[in-house]
């Protein structure tokens, strides 16, 4: 686990999370703030404008995908590169994804909890899901190393 996170607080937080809400918009946003992260969703469509990209069906679908992932590792906070050490060879060996993606993801995460539940999120629970997003990005890097 994350040095010095708060488990239950993190947990107790989670369960009010819209998991397909914020999985769409946390991937919609880091694919319009950091445009080149496009290139790994090609796939996907039209990803011209932040419109398409927050309309897209397969950008919702795959943000919820990321964030039942970012679920069962909250289950795993003692073993985060055991939790996601097959998406960490997945994205490195397969996907070659960038490992700062992760990084920036998680930020975005955040950014997009603050923005949902405002006071709610208060500076602790920013500081405790801080180390867990950084956590879970180090674990799916874990491969690259």
């Amino acid at each position: 686990m994350p040095n010095g996170v708060n488990k239950g607080a993190v947990t107790a937080f989670w369960g009010k999370v819209k998991v397909d809400e914020v999985g769409a918009e946390s991937l919609g946003r880091l694919l319009v703030v950091y445009p080149w992260t496009q290139r790994f969703f090609e796939s996907f469509g039209d990803l011209s404008t932040a419109d398409a990209v927050f309309g897209n069906p397969k950008v919702k679908a795959h943000g919820k995908k990321v964030l039942d992932s970012f679920c069962e590792g909250l289950k795993q906070l003692d073993d985060l590169k055991g939790a996601f050490a097959s998406l960490s060879e997945l994205h490195c060996d397969k996907l070659h994804v960038d490992p700062e993606n992760f990084k920036l993801l998680g930020n975005v995460l955040v950014v997009v909890l603050a923005r949902r539940f405002g006071s709610e999120f208060t500076p602790e629970l920013q500081a405790n899901f801080q180390k867990v997003v950084t956590g879970v990005a180090n674990a799916l890097a874990h491969r690259y190393h």
